[in-house]
């Protein structure tokens, strides 16, 4: 496993972790484990990362094209390149993958281990119902799920105008006026709320901002770079 990765707070049956920057070979501004391989780096240094990545787990990720709508793939419908944004697993050693640089990635996982899920959450895919269509998907109650945010933007760093705003109406309370037309938005207050509605009662954000903090790769900050900057992986399988 990458040392410097961030462990995710799930039963003791499954493992989950986000990585971080450190620990790969790519060159800036894709510096140093970037795992996405569509955001401008060089092929053989993705590779090379996600080669060093799959030394420390029980089975090659399975990558998703990621599209920022709502379908949930079980893994054993797993192909190369297929679109999803949230997948799961009910098989041991089968590794769930999702990429995020800014966008919420959630993990979920039985209490028994029974089953894992991934959901990479952006704002269309969250007001869409990712959430809900996972939960809704796994074949346990949703009372015996743990869920766990990983590395995103917070409600400080992500400025937003009407038409977040309005994809949101009934999490009024998590916006903060900013300007006319203008709000904060916070969706880890939003993917939260949709959890608990959901049935989840466990559930853990680790707090942990991809813009502030240089450990991760943040498509917002790195504008300047005309948003090119890498990806995290955040990862979930039963032992």
């Amino acid at each position: 496993m990458i040392e410097a990765a961030i462990q995710a707070e799930l039963p003791a049956a499954v493992c989950g972790f986000s990585t971080t920057r450190a620990g790969g070979c790519s060159r800036a501004p894709f510096d140093s484990l970037n795992l996405g391989e569509n955001c401008g780096d060089r092929a053989e240094a993705v590779a090379e990362n996600r080669q060093r990545l799959r030394a420390g787990l029980p089975a090659a990720p399975c990558w998703l094209r990621q599209v920022h709508g709502t379908r949930v793939l079980h893994l054993d419908d797993w192909l190369p390149g297929i679109e999803a944004d949230a997948a799961w697993s009910d098989r041991p050693g089968q590794v769930a993958a999702i990429l995020t640089a800014d966008c919420l990635p959630i993990l979920l996982a039985a209490d028994d281990g029974d089953c894992v899920a991934v959901i990479h959450a952006g704002w269309r895919g969250l007001a869409g119902g990712i959430v809900e269509a996972t939960v809704q998907t796994l074949p346990v109650r949703p009372e015996r799920l743990h869920g766990w945010i990983g590395p995103r933007i917070s409600a400080a760093r992500y400025p937003v105008g009407h038409e977040v705003f309005e994809a949101f109406a009934e999490h009024a309370d998590a916006f903060q006026p900013l300007a006319p037309g203008r709000w904060l938005a916070d969706l880890p207050a939003i993917a939260i709320a949709r959890l608990e509605r959901a049935g989840l009662g466990r559930i853990r954000d680790s707090g942990l901002c991809s813009h502030d903090d240089p450990r991760f790769f943040s498509v917002r900050r790195d504008c300047r770079n005309d948003g090119r900057t890498g990806r995290m992986a955040s990862l979930a399988w039963i032992r």
